[in-house]
């Protein structure tokens, strides 16, 4: 399809029940369909002659931890032929496991890993489902919007024992006191500062 409209037209006549929603924003297509449906629908953007969307680009997560669906998964798809780019997503409970799109492109393969590491979230049928950003036995996952600023470890090298080792995090609290006054008036040591001179002078 050479525009964005009839490929929406086309989308939502021939995939009927399976897509929740289609819009058209920033001269992209954004379609809403349930988990169920990924493998299909992804099938069908790639194989149909008039769509040809046969290059995976991206798959990331946005994390709702207030909400029930914790999760959106968002896949961003593009066609070469016709130029034209679409975003398919889902939500999902923070333990569901999903389809894995790695039969259909087996560029999935280091973003489904990705994912998994950074926010946990679980492939059916990964040919190889283990972390690949952060180290081994490493604990939690670092994008979920809960994951503490600091992490829970640090790494670092020891030279007592002359090798790398995981240890928890110490936080030092010595330099917290933020002052919040304006730049422009000074600091309130400079100013105690400034009037302990002038009373002297």
């Amino acid at each position: 399809m050479n525009n964005l409209v009839d490929l929406e037209k086309k989308i939502n006549s021939e995939l009927g029940t399976k897509i929740n929603s289609t819009k058209i924003k920033h001269n992209q297509l954004y379609v809403e369909i349930d988990k169920e449906d990924l493998i299909d629908v992804t099938l069908f953007f790639k194989t149909n002659k008039d769509t040809k969307f046969r290059q995976l680009i991206d798959i990331t997560v946005v994390d709702y931890p207030e909400e029930s669906l914790r999760f959106k998964l968002v896949y961003l798809f593009l066609s070469h032929e016709f130029n034209q780019r679409t975003i398919i997503t889902y939500s999902i409970t923070e333990n569901e496991v999903i389809p894995s799109l790695t039969s259909i492109f087996p560029s999935a393969n280091w973003m489904e890993r990705e994912v998994f590491d950074m926010y946990g979230v679980n492939f059916k049928d990964h040919p190889d489902l283990r972390r690949i950003l952060t180290d081994y036995g490493f604990e939690g996952h670092p994008l979920r919007k809960d994951f503490p600023l600091t992490g829970h470890t640090e790494v670092r090298y020891s030279e007592d024992k002359k090798k790398v080792i995981n240890e928890p995090v110490k936080l030092e609290q010595n330099y917290r006191n933020f002052d919040y006054e304006s730049p422009w008036e000074g600091t309130k040591y400079i100013k105690e500062q400034t009037h302990s001179d002038d009373k002297k002078n």
